[in-house]
């Protein structure tokens, strides 16, 4: 019989790309689906990369994004996963709940009505 040693603290494997999984894609889509039709946003582009997960928004297709939503899953205990990011590069809403951190943006929608 082998002895196999315990380890305290198992490490935490993350996968080698971060992406959006499908619940939460459908989260984004929505929002972007009554922003297209509200005529604010007309593009987005999606990244997967090594730590986080880009979803960005653009007014049209050539510009800079107008919002990135953003998630890092190494600071999910930390902050929170999940950030939408402006196009100056400043932190709009940053926290643990994808709904709660898009609310930021649906706020958007809401005008006056004259």
């Amino acid at each position: 019989m082998s002895y196999q040693p315990i380890e305290p603290f198992p490490r935490q494997t993350f996968p080698t790309q971060v992406h959006f999984d499908r619940s939460e894609l459908s989260v984004i889509m929505s929002l972007y689906g009554r922003m297209v039709a509200a005529g604010e946003w007309r593009d987005y582009g999606m990244s997967s990369l090594r730590e986080l997960a880009v979803f960005a928004v653009f007014r049209r297709t050539a510009e800079h994004p107008l919002y990135r939503i953003e998630k890092r899953p190494k600071l999910r205990h930390k902050q929170g996963q999940y950030a939408v990011v402006g196009t100056d590069g400043q932190i709009l809403k940053r926290g643990k709940d994808l709904k709660a951190v898009l609310r930021v943006l649906e706020r958007k929608l809401i005008r006056s009505v004259e």
